[in-house]
């Protein structure tokens, strides 16, 4: 089917809350976001399980790459003032890129991520559906890809949509801080992206913008504290694991276990990735699957006469979160058992499977990884220089480093 049969739709505006009036910039691209696979962005949470402890943070994938693709077009136009030569074909494509760079979350977006597929990212799924997309809408989409999977000759076309400071985290983190009411996410993303230069091909950020990143960084740093990995939404979306687990383990066991044909699919299968690339089949149960499925599916096992699973799901259907105890150090096996030994002599538990309802793991948070496409600033003698090492901030280098922290969650 060629691309050109769906440019017949006029350019249309939709009313953002944190940008005002987003005017949709080609009549292609908009006929790329009617389509199913973009659309069902819209039942996919942004942040997960989050609104158990922000009740406003209900928004949605769909509004995320809607507003990372306004931002891309404002940086493509201030890089293009400053007299870096992008043209129609390559705005068009980076634009598509930041659109579908995360048309493959699955369910709950990051909770889920590696438990309804198996090694497999929402970053290589997204580029299986924009490789299932380019047959319909054609070449346009092939140059998408190549800059998605950073294969162009111009590499701050993908650092764009995907670096230390991407268009992607601009809008997530004021978006977030939005929804959530945590203030400090708060960024300037219009200064950020009017300091954007390119340099050698790369993107860098000029001096005079320092500040604003080093404030990017810090906001960063405070939202998955305060909101990415607030202790008691780490606790819901374990809790999300743990009965899908559940689920699943039943099912391959012969129980009879509720699911919609799409869930039903993964449960019953470890996709991985030969299977994305041999099969249109498993992309189309994907593209099939969102928080809808879950959600149903938790209040039907809330019901479900095995004890384990439908004691996780009415717990998280009815917000009787776990307890969850954070440590600096990992938790040794004897303070597991130990907590295992209680649940049992509490007599409320009987006839459960304990290792799916007392859990342990580790949180990271590094807001600057140096070793990940680091920020690189453009100094007024022309030198390019780390973020870390320009700043007069101490906290970027600390920053740097990363934070483990070690939790236990199980009943109360």
């Amino acid at each position: 089917m060629q691309a050109n049969r769906f440019r017949n739709n006029k350019k249309k505006i939709i009313n953002d809350p944190i940008y005002g009036f987003i005017s949709i910039p080609d009549e292609f691209i908009f006929d790329v976001i009617e389509h199913p696979y973009v659309q069902r962005l819209r039942r996919i949470s942004q942040l997960g399980l989050s609104h158990l402890v922000y009740p406003g943070a209900v928004h949605t994938r769909f509004q995320h790459v809607i507003g990372a693709m306004h931002l891309m077009g404002k940086a493509v136009s201030v890089l293009q003032k400053k007299g870096h030569e992008i043209t129609d074909r390559e705005k068009r494509a980076v634009l598509l890129a930041i659109l579908l760079h995360d048309i493959g979350h699955g369910p709950f977006s990051h909770a889920l991520e590696f438990d309804i597929v198996k090694s497999v990212s929402h970053e290589d799924i997204s580029a299986y559906f924009i490789k299932s997309l380019e047959k319909t809408f054609g070449s346009d989409l092939e140059l998408a890809l190549t800059i998605f999977e950073d294969k162009y000759n111009k590499p701050f076309l993908h650092q764009l949509v995907s670096s230390q400071l991407d268009m992607d985290r601009l809008d997530y983190l004021n978006r977030d801080s939005f929804f959530s009411g945590v203030s400090e996410g708060t960024i300037g993303s219009d200064r950020l992206i009017e300091m954007l230069q390119v340099r050698e091909g790369q993107l860098v950020i000029e001096e005079k913008g320092i500040y604003s990143v080093e404030k990017f960084i810090v906001a960063r740093r405070l939202m998955y504290w305060q909101v990415y990995l607030h202790k008691t939404v780490v606790s819901a979306e374990y809790m999300l694991i743990y009965a899908l687990r559940r689920a699943k383990s039943l099912l391959r066991n012969g129980h009879e276990v509720f699911a919609s044909p799409a869930l039903s699919f993964f449960l019953k299968k470890d996709v991985s990735h030969e299977d994305f690339g041999d099969a249109d089949t498993v992309l189309e149960n994907f593209a099939a699957l969102d928080d809808y499925d879950i959600l149903q599916s938790l209040k039907v096992w809330s019901r479900n006469t095995d004890a384990t699973l439908g004691f996780l799901s009415s717990s998280i259907v009815n917000r009787r979160l776990f307890k969850i105890e954070i440590s600096k150090k990992p938790f040794s096996l004897a303070k597991i058992k130990g907590v295992k030994d209680q649940l049992l002599k509490s007599g409320n538990f009987s006839g459960m499977d304990l290792d799916y309802l007392v859990f342990s793991d580790k949180l990271m948070n590094k807001a600057y990884n140096q070793k990940f496409q680091n920020i690189n600033l453009l100094m007024k003698s022309g030198e390019i220089v780390d973020l870390s090492e320009a700043s007069d901030n101490l906290n970027i280098s600390a920053l740097a480093r990363p934070v483990e922290k070690y939790f236990l969650c199980y009943p109360r």
